[in-house]
């Protein structure tokens, strides 16, 4: 790859991981530790992860415990869980905290389902606007060094890198919406 486009290949690559990390916090009925990845509970003043105070664990398919490693942390993890957007009630059983995942509806699959195409249609606009960053700067060499030929050529493997990242957004978010409507 030429050097003068590998920086918009990167820039697409930190967009389908944003899109990944966004998706990955959008909770599809099942139990999934990563919808506490943005959740910081305040420890000795300090804003850490639940994750670095405590075991994060997914015994049964509904339920995430949390079992902090030093237990008067357990009223500030609980805290920090309800005043988070994760949306479910922690219990505290004194030891460690559950969060129990209820079945979704229908409905709200379908509402999850939309917003997964919605964050998949975001990451791919950000795409061609990189592309379109990258076909300016291309167009900004004319008159230097660089011929015609090279200029299409640039131009060419621009647009094959953003079709690349375009289908593996599409992928992405097809088993993202997957996983949302299985039941």
């Amino acid at each position: 790859m030429d050097d003068r486009i590998s920086v918009y290949n990167d820039k697409m690559q930190k967009t389908e991981d944003y899109l990944k990390s966004e998706l990955s916090q959008i909770r599809a009925g099942r139990a999934n530790p990563h919808v506490l990845d943005k959740v910081m509970v305040d420890y000795y003043g300090t804003p850490s992860a639940i994750q670095s105070v405590g075991n994060v664990t997914v015994p049964e398919a509904r339920i995430i415990q949390i079992a902090p490693w030093d237990k008067s942390m357990l009223k500030a993890v609980e805290k920090a869980i309800l005043a988070s957007d994760v949306g479910i009630t922690p219990t505290n059983d004194g030891k460690v905290i559950r969060l129990i995942f209820p079945e979704l509806t229908e409905e709200r699959r379908k509402e999850l389902s939309k917003e997964v195409k919605k964050k998949g249609e975001e990451g791919k606009v950000a795409v061609r606007n990189i592309r379109r960053d990258g076909v300016e700067a291309i167009k900004k060499l004319k008159g230097t060094e660089v011929s015609e030929d090279e200029m299409a050529d640039l131009e060419d493997e621009l647009q094959k890198m953003t079709d690349k990242f375009i289908k593996e957004i599409d992928k992405i978010v097809e088993e993202k919406t997957k996983d949302v409507m299985t039941v």
